[in-house]
């Protein structure tokens, strides 16, 4: 096993790391991220036009065909920079959910406009009952006349008010299993009885909650097979949860790089604080953090890259999440003992660090669930 980079993706990184100096500084962060939407057209379309979007799409739907270690390169880098936008719910997580269970006609469809940024497209998953198991989902789909209506609301949904279309998991059958009987449905957010409303808080991002009301979707808009739709969300969970660790590890490294710095200019009793071993002891966890995160990560998307049997990919994918997510948390915590009061100001970007740490430190599990799938590969 060999996680080093590649000439290729060192390549990556430098390209990365200059488009986010140059494009994304820490003050049009904040600026929207104080926006309704937290969405910029303008660098959406940079994004789009550097190729970005398609990088681990099939070059027959448009995309690049890359590797998860190549676009991992690239978040690492949107993570330092804390690059917003949808680019993830759309680009990697819906993307890879239509290129494992949508139908051939639904890929050549959409893969491609997701690809150059033609359309947005975001996850409705989680719910009032909040988790990322079955057992959670409870939003119903019935059929009627050819079609599916929808009702129930689904909550903390990212992207949802910039999205063309939602990826709505929804119940379409009671069972004893509770993996049993959930479908996936494409539904345009325009459509009628479908309604929007901004999740107020300290969170990272823009999460919503979305309300279906008889909402009818045509049967030609369900992804993969109606009642057999979890158990095919694995694997394209498994690619985009390794992606979201990617950028926290990004995220990590950024924190550290900040703290280091204020801790080395910050005088104090005559000397830099860097020379107080309680800062040191901060550091050095934070460095602890980062370096867990970062090998745990690279070696789930070694893993998923090469085809390992699915249990390790399992396995890999959810120690790297529950670390990942642990760890920048915990950066971002250390990072604020070392800045003290600087660190709530707004005009300093620390506090956008832990925003977005605790809001992804839940999203597509929390540390807790991924520890409970790790005991159940292991059988323990």
């Amino acid at each position: 096993m060999d996680l080093s980079l590649t000439e290729t993706q060192e390549m990556l990184r430098t390209t990365a790391r200059d488009f986010m100096k140059r494009e994304c500084p820490w003050t049009l962060v904040k600026e929207i991220d104080e926006t309704d939407t937290g969405f910029s057209e303008d660098l959406w379309r940079k994004i789009a036009d550097l190729g970005w979007l398609g990088m681990i799409l099939p070059e027959e739907h448009g995309g690049m065909g890359s590797s998860l270690t190549d676009l991992a390169v690239i978040y690492e880098e949107m993570g330092q920079a804390l690059l917003p936008g949808p680019h993830f719910s759309s680009a990697v997580l819906c993307g890879s959910i239509i290129l494992a269970i949508g139908s051939e006609e639904q890929k050549q469809r959409l893969l491609p406009a997701i690809a150059s940024g033609e359309i947005i497209l975001a996850l409705a998953l989680t719910e009032l009952d909040y988790g990322w198991t079955p057992e959670c989902i409870h939003l119903s789909a019935k059929q009627k006349n050819g079609s599916f209506v929808l009702n129930g609301i689904k909550m903390f949904v990212h992207d949802a008010r910039i999205a063309d279309q939602l990826i709505c998991v929804a119940r379409t059958k009671e069972s004893s299993d509770r993996a049993d009987g959930i479908t996936l449905f494409l539904v345009d957010r325009n459509s009628p009885g479908l309604t929007c409303r901004n999740l107020s808080g300290h969170l990272g991002e823009k999460l919503y909650e979305v309300s279906f009301k008889d909402v009818e979707v045509p049967a030609s808009n369900v992804l993969g097979k109606v009642d057999g739709s979890w158990l095919a969300l694995r694997e394209p969970l498994n690619r985009a949860t390794v992606i979201l660790c990617a950028y926290m590890v990004g995220g990590c490294q950024h924190l550290l790089d900040m703290t280091v710095e204020y801790a080395q200019t910050r005088i104090q009793f005559g000397q830099p604080i860097a020379a107080f071993q309680w800062v040191q002891s901060y550091i050095i966890g934070q460095a602890n953090h980062l370096e867990k995160a970062r090998w745990l990560t690279y070696e789930a998307m070694w893993k998923l890259d090469v085809g390992r049997p699915q249990h390790e990919q399992d396995e890999a994918t959810s120690l790297a999440k529950a670390v990942s997510s642990e760890a920048f948390h915990e950066c971002g915590h250390l990072g604020h003992e070392v800045h003290a009061g600087v660190g709530v100001d707004k005009k300093y970007p620390l506090y956008l660090y832990s925003k977005k740490a605790k809001t992804l430190y839940s999203f597509l599990g929390d540390p807790y669930h991924h520890r409970r799938r790790i005991a159940e590969v292991l059988e323990l």
